[in-house]
């Protein structure tokens, strides 16, 4: 993994240009999906700065999704958290407007689904 005193001085070399931009373009997509994971925080009426908490930020989407909250100890379960994820956001999709299609796009897709979710028209329904 590169560091950022690598970056730059890669950047000044001119040397691995490919790996800089590559960098900068994933560093994008992650603010990208935080900022439309906390947007969708917040329309849901919860703080969006819970996103950035982990294992906060599931209590939060279990919370959104209408899920009991020792449902967090099925996510640390191999194989049956895969399943309970996917109840989780196709009930959080449900909460918005949204299909199951939607909601299996939230946990396979998210960095495209959330943005979509969170600057969207959606609106919550509790």
């Amino acid at each position: 993994m590169l560091s950022f005193n690598s970056v730059f001085t890669l950047a000044q070399e001119g040397n691995g240009i490919g790996e800089v931009v590559f960098l900068i373009v994933y560093i994008g997509l992650i603010g990208l999906v935080l900022a439309g994971v906390w947007k969708t925080l917040v329309k849901a009426g919860q703080p969006g700065w819970a996103c950035i908490v982990p294992f906060y930020n599931a209590i939060v989407l279990l919370r959104i999704a209408d899920k009991p909250a020792w449902w967090l100890i099925l996510m640390f379960i191999p194989f049956v958290n895969i399943i309970v994820s996917i109840i989780v956001f196709i009930s959080i999709a449900e909460h918005f407007g949204k299909g199951a299609g939607f909601g299996l796009g939230l946990a396979f897709l998210g960095f495209i689904f959330f943005p979509i979710l969170g600057f969207g028209d959606a609106q919550y329904q509790s």
